[in-house]
């Protein structure tokens, strides 16, 4: 086990150095700079703040004097917030970040097990063309329609739910985790018919079947662990997917966390938020994924770390 994390681990430095490297590129082959505004700077404000955040110096050197402090532990100060630093911000959002996640991945979970275990109990029945149907439009429904479609129906027409803020109601969660989960629901009911379906045809399934156990027994106690493994293997990428790709559902309902800091740092231009913010969110990836594979592998022994390498 400690080997093969460790492995992962090795194989991630060389992800994170090509995703830091080609983000610094895309960041400073964009044009304007992050102290260009509609109020005008004398050149020597504009110079003395250049010299400050050492952007004058030749793209090579902030590249590697971006690289020392980073592996200091140190994202470097945000060049739109004055007296802040980049890991100072991140710490404000991840709470709401965390949170919005937390209950997306929660409604993802009820929805689409539920619905990939009814579908996988009634193949070929209507109750499965239902539930497949509604997983492939959650699937290709993308969340900034959904997520104003919700707002319409159920903040504006009927009034039921809160439609911008966080914390400030005890519904206010309800829409934006249900526009980010429903999407993952999908797919984790689709997940969950087709594990579902291998192991109800194996021949222990029969032979449970052979000695009068009960159609809930046989799926809940016998079929279950083994027809969720794919879900399993899905929710490290799943989770890392939902805190990483909340950037348009925090704007649409005006959520504080990380996503939406990262949409304005794009706006304003500030390098150095754009960079510790990927980083941030490469990280989570890599260790979600290590952290699947790993329960993955402790539910079904036969998965080797070796054939993994």
């Amino acid at each position: 086990m400690l080997k093969f994390i460790l492995f992962r681990i090795l194989q991630a430095i060389p992800v994170l150095l090509i995703v830091i490297t080609v983000t610094f590129a895309l960041v400073h082959a964009a044009p304007g700079g992050p102290f260009d505004s509609e109020k005008k700077v004398s050149p020597e404000i504009l110079k003395n703040l250049n010299e400050r955040y050492n952007l004058n110096a030749p793209v090579y050197e902030e590249y590697l004097d971006y690289l020392s402090s980073l592996l200091q532990g140190d994202l470097g100060p945000s060049f739109k917030y004055v007296n802040r630093s980049v890991t100072e911000m991140i710490l404000t959002g991840l709470p709401s970040t965390l949170e919005l996640g937390l209950y997306a991945i929660m409604i993802a979970l009820m929805i689409g097990i539920s619905a990939g275990l009814l579908a996988a109990v009634r193949p070929n029945t209507w109750i499965d063309y239902v539930c497949m149907s509604i997983s492939m439009l959650g699937i290709c429904l993308p969340s900034f329609l959904m997520g104003p479609l919700l707002v319409v129906v159920f903040g504006i027409w009927l009034e039921w739910l809160p439609v911008s803020g966080w914390g400030d109601s005890r519904w206010d969660w309800v829409l934006p985790s249900f526009t980010l989960g429903f999407a993952y629901a999908a797919y984790i009911a689709r997940l969950t018919r087709g594990g579902m379906l291998e192991i109800l045809s194996q021949d222990f399934i029969r032979t449970a079947r052979a000695k009068g156990l009960s159609e809930a027994r046989i799926v809940l106690k016998h079929a279950l662990k083994g027809g969720l493994l794919p879900v399993v293997t899905f929710l490290g990428p799943a989770f890392a997917g939902l805190l990483s790709g909340s950037f348009i559902i925090e704007t649409i309902f005006q959520i504080p966390g990380i996503g939406r800091l990262y949409v304005q740092a794009a706006f304003n231009r500030d390098y150095t938020m754009i960079m510790g913010t990927t980083i941030f969110f490469s990280v989570l990836i890599v260790v979600f994924n290590l952290l699947s594979d790993i329960i993955a592998a402790t539910l079904n022994p036969r998965i080797s770390y070796q054939a993994k390498q």
